[in-house]
Formats: C-alpha cells, sequence, structure tokens
C-alpha cells in the first residue's frame, strides 16, 4: 500500500481540506511572532535582554491564558470563541509594533504582548476537529494526529527563516505585520468551515482535565519535553555562533525540525500495536538515544556539518513522541474538554521551552556550547523516566449521557 493512500483517505472527507487550509495559514505565524519580536524590538531599542524579556512575557501570559480560553471554546465553539479571540490578539501584536514605531515606554512592549496571549491553540482545535470526524477509528485518527504534528513542525521550520527574511529584506515591522495578516485570514477561513466543527455539549462535565486520571504524569512528561526543544535551540544557536557561522543556526535547527516532520508524516502510516500508553516510553527511549548524537557531534567532533546531520537524526524522534502523547491527552481527557485539555499540554510544553532556554543559556554560559547538549539529552532521559508510571492506562468511567445543542443525544 502507497505511503501516501492513509492520508488521501484522510482528505477525502467533506471539509477536511477547506478547514485544514484556514488552519495551517493561522498556524503559521506561531513560528514568526518571537524572532519578529526580537528582531523588532532589538534593532528599535539596541537590547536584546528587553526583547527576550517581552517575549519571555508574552509566553508567561500565554501559558496562564490559554487554557482558559480553550475552555471557553469547548464550552461555547470554536467559531464562537476563537475569532474574537485572535482579533483581540492581533490588536496586541499591532500595538506592539506601534508602540516600537512611535518609541513608546518599555511597558508598552510588555503589556501590548501580553495581550496577545488570546491567540487559541489552532492545533489544538484541528486535532479536536479530526477526533470528532474519526470517532471509533483510531488508525485513521492517528494518521491525522501524525499530520498535524507534521504541520507543527513544518510551521514551526518555515515561520522563523520567513519572519527573518521579511524583517530583514523589508523593514523590521515586516514580520509581525504580516503573521496579523496571516492569522487572521485562516482563522476566518477556519472557523467559518462550521460543518466540521465539533459539537458543542450543553453540559460540560464538572471534571477538569487537569484533575482527570493520568493527565497530571502527561503534562510533567511534556514539561521534560519542552525542555528539550527550548535546550537545543539556545545551545545550537550559541554553537554556530562559536563556530564562527551565527547565520547558519536556522538552517541547522530547520534540519533538525525537517527530520520530525518527515518522520511524523511516515509514522501516520505505520501500523502501531498495542495502546499508546505503552508505545510512550519506547518513543522517548528513541528520543534519547538519538540526542547521544547531536552532544557527540559537538563535544568529539566539533562540527557544524557533522552536527547538522546529528540533529536531522535525533529530529526524527520526536513527531512519534509527540504523536503518542497528544493521543494519550486525547484518550484521558473527559468528554466535552478536549480543547482545554490539549492546550494544557501545550502550556506544558511552552513551561519547559522557557525552562530549557534558561538552563541551557546558563551552560553555555558557563562551560561550553558543546557541553550544552548534555541538557537537552538529560531532559529526554527525565522524559521518559516519568513516562513510565504513564503505562498502566487509569481507569475511566463510561462517558455520561449529554445532550448536544443540535437536540440530539449522544454518549
Amino acid at each position: 500500500m502507497s505511503r501516501i493512500t492513509p492520508y488521501r483517505r484522510l482528505f477525502s472527507l467533506p471539509g477536511t481540506r477547506a478547514f485544514t487550509a484556514g488552519n495551517l495559514l493561522a498556524r503559521l505565524p506561531m513560528g514568526m511572532f518571537s524572532v519578529s519580536a526580537v528582531v523588532m524590538i532589538a534593532g528599535a531599542r539596541d537590547s536584546y535582554a528587553l526583547a527576550g524579556a517581552v517575549t519571555a512575557t508574552g509566553l508567561a501570559a500565554t501559558a496562564v491564558v490559554a487554557p482558559w480560553t480553550a475552555r471557553l471554546v469547548d464550552r461555547h465553539g470554536q467559531a464562537r470563541i476563537a475569532l474574537p479571540a485572535t482579533v483581540f490578539a492581533a490588536l496586541g501584536f499591532v500595538a506592539l509594533l506601534l508602540c516600537v514605531r512611535l518609541d513608546a515606554p518599555d511597558w508598552t512592549l510588555f503589556a501590548s504582548y501580553a495581550a496577545t496571549a488570546t491567540t487559541p491553540n489552532t492545533g489544538g482545535m484541528a486535532r479536536a476537529r479530526w477526533a470528532h470526524l474519526l470517532a471509533g477509528d483510531a488508525k485513521a485518527l492517528h494518521t491525522a494526529n501524525s499530520f498535524e504534528q507534521a504541520a507543527d513542525e513544518l510551521c514551526f521550520m518555515l515561520g522563523p527563516v520567513l519572519a527573518a527574511f521579511l524583517c530583514t529584506t523589508f523593514f523590521p515591522e515586516a514580520g509581525t505585520l504580516t503573521g496579523v495578516v496571516l492569522l487572521l485570514t485562516g482563522m476566518v477561513l477556519f472557523t467559518t468551515r462550521r460543518a466540521t466543527e465539533p459539537p458543542v455539549a450543553a453540559r460540560v462535565p464538572a471534571r477538569a482535565p487537569l484533575s482527570a486520571p493520568g493527565i497530571p504524569p502527561l503534562l510533567v512528561v511534556c514539561l521534560a519535553m519542552g525542555a528539550v526543544f527550548g535546550a537545543t535551540e539556545v545551545v545550537t544557536l550559541a554553537f554556530a555562533d562559536a563556530q564562527g557561522h551565527r547565520t547558519a543556526a536556522g538552517v541547522v535547527l530547520g534540519l533538525q525540525a525537517a527530520g520530525s516532520c518527515a518522520a511524523g508524516l511516515l509514522y501516520g502510516t505505520a501500523r502501531l500495536t498495542g495502546p499508546a500508553s505503552s508505545r510512550l516510553p519506547w518513543c522517548l527511549a528513541a528520543m534519547t538515544g538519538l540526542l547521544t548524537l547531536p552532544l557527540l557531534a559537538a563535544s568529539v567532533a566539533g562540527s557544524l556539518p557533522l552536527l547538522a546531520a546529528a540533529l536531522l537524526v535525533a529530529g526524527m524522534a520526536t513527531a512519534p513522541a509527540m504523536v503518542t502523547t497528544m493521543t494519550l491527552v486525547q484518550q484521558r481527557t473527559p468528554e466535552g474538554r478536549l480543547n482545554e485539555g490539549m492546550t494544557l499540554a501545550v502550556t506544558g510544553l511552552l513551561g519547559g521551552i522557557a525552562g530549557g532556554s534558561a538552563i541551557g543559556g546558563w551552560t553555555v554560559e558557563h562551560l561550553t556550547p558543546a557541553a550544552g547538549y548534555a541538557i537537552p539529552l538529560a531532559a529526554a532521559a527525565t522524559a521518559l523516566l516519568l513516562s513510565l508510571p504513564t503505562t498502566r492506562s487509569p481507569h475511566r468511567p463510561p462517558a455520561p449521557l449529554i445532550r448536544t445543542r443540535p437536540g440530539r443525544r449522544t454518549t
């Protein structure tokens, strides 16, 4: 059977191509905004410290606000919440652009970027649509989750490159401005495709995803995996700079994302055996093993081309681990609160990225850039150890009978 056959079947479902196109447009700016903000603020204020503090504030605000936004999406529907939330976030990005342009006080930059925290979790909403459309078809849902993870990697690979190109080729605000246009356009296209939107339950389960059995351990695993990504990015930037090839760092990191994207698409066509809870430790074990390659390439060979090849191979373990984790989150999140559950997982990843970036930065500054690659390796090993208790699936009581707004009863 052809490798593309499962994806061809996936997108033969009515409406799937339309909502995917809109979602990808809205998701691409997620890899653009932070880079654009750093270039814009550092260029205008001559301070990378200020630029980093502003983007870190936005990350922290997102970690707090995003689960609440997702809860509203679950309660009232994607179209009713996601579009207004996106408009509010877009106004925050425009305010940031104007504050930088008009040389407003520094505190206005922090306030403007914090306002962008209402940006909905576009990837989570797409996964929720797939879960609704493919209910009962675990194989097709695995393919859909793999596609979404590959799309994440593609957007975070292309986003920074596009942002850097726009900011340096045209004017410093071009990256942010383009990102706002793409975000709004994509969200309008996505939310107006109502036929594939999951129905809203009239009665939302009282149990929050955070207190659901099996979810807290998965969030801790997400925290550790986020540290892998955050540390790898900072350490790679430092290593390339030390080698005298700072501009090549984006290409090197892009290769890691490319490896993950390719592996995600292949993983979507694989025949799986056993529950996702049993596969997760194996996926994380593969990630841990492959992350020894960048450490060896940097510390033993000290070669940037060899490091790029090592990151390409190591990146191939990322997508299977993330797909399996998100599958478990879907399975263990209470009915009617899927967006909130997946957004909590993303929040865990963001927290881990922030922590990994800080630890990686300290390591390269006080030790060596090569030694910094021990941090993502240690984080992956930690994720592996933390995943072991999740191999036993928690007991999940039968879903209560609920009434959806269209007036039909479902289980």
